[in-house]
């Protein structure tokens, strides 16, 4: 069983609490990891290239000239693709790199990225992280607090709007809500900053 300190913002424990081992300390699968980063990866590739084949280009409806007689080689037309302006051949076309995984495979790879980050104890369990506005002097006033560097990753159990608007000004502060939690941010943050009841609720999705 792994144990972990409750923080409030101001960096001060509050109380220790027990990870779920099935989740936080599993035997790690690195390639359903890497296959669920890859998915992610690809899903926001647009893959938006096309080249035109001979059907596709204008033109071209009519022979060039009549078939024998002129001394040159036949031709059906000015659109065939050694024409200049003509179809490409073999060309690419508009591509979709998504794909698929399983279900089982996905929660193996999420509680994969999780148990690497409580091994490296990158993992930061607060009360809450409720900010009095959205300013981003505010959020700079805790993550000193907490003595956060890199890439934070906050998650939460519902909307949290202030530090959401706080933390965009910031490059390297990403907020999600616990059910948008996934394995590239998990793996891209350098620390992982999770709310009690977030962690509650990723325990609970997860299982």
């Amino acid at each position: 069983m792994t144990k972990i300190s409750v923080k409030n913002i101001k960096g001060e424990d509050v109380k220790e609490i027990t990870l779920d081992s099935k989740i936080w300390n599993i035997e790690t699968n690195d390639d359903a990891l890497k296959k669920m980063i890859r998915l992610q990866l690809d899903s926001m590739r647009q893959g938006t290239r096309k080249t035109k084949n001979r059907s596709e280009v204008s033109g071209g409806g009519r022979k060039p000239w009549k078939q024998k007689g002129t001394g040159r080689a036949r031709q059906g037309s000015i659109r065939a693709t050694q024409w200049r302006g003509g179809g490409i051949p073999l060309g690419v076309d508009n591509r979709d790199y998504s794909f698929k995984i399983n279900r089982k495979e996905r929660g193996l790879a999420l509680k994969t990225a999780l148990t690497y980050k409580a091994k490296e104890k990158k993992v930061l369990v607060l009360d809450n992280i409720k900010l009095d506005s959205l300013k981003t002097k505010e959020l700079t006033k805790i993550l000193e607090s907490l003595k956060l560097t890199g890439k934070v990753l906050f998650v939460t159990s519902d909307e949290n709007e202030n530090l959401y608007m706080a933390g965009r000004n910031l490059g390297n502060i990403l907020v999600l809500m616990a059910d948008e939690l996934n394995c590239y941010d998990i793996v891209n943050a350098d620390t992982l900053v999770i709310t009690e009841d977030a962690l509650n609720k990723v325990e609970e999705g997860i299982k």
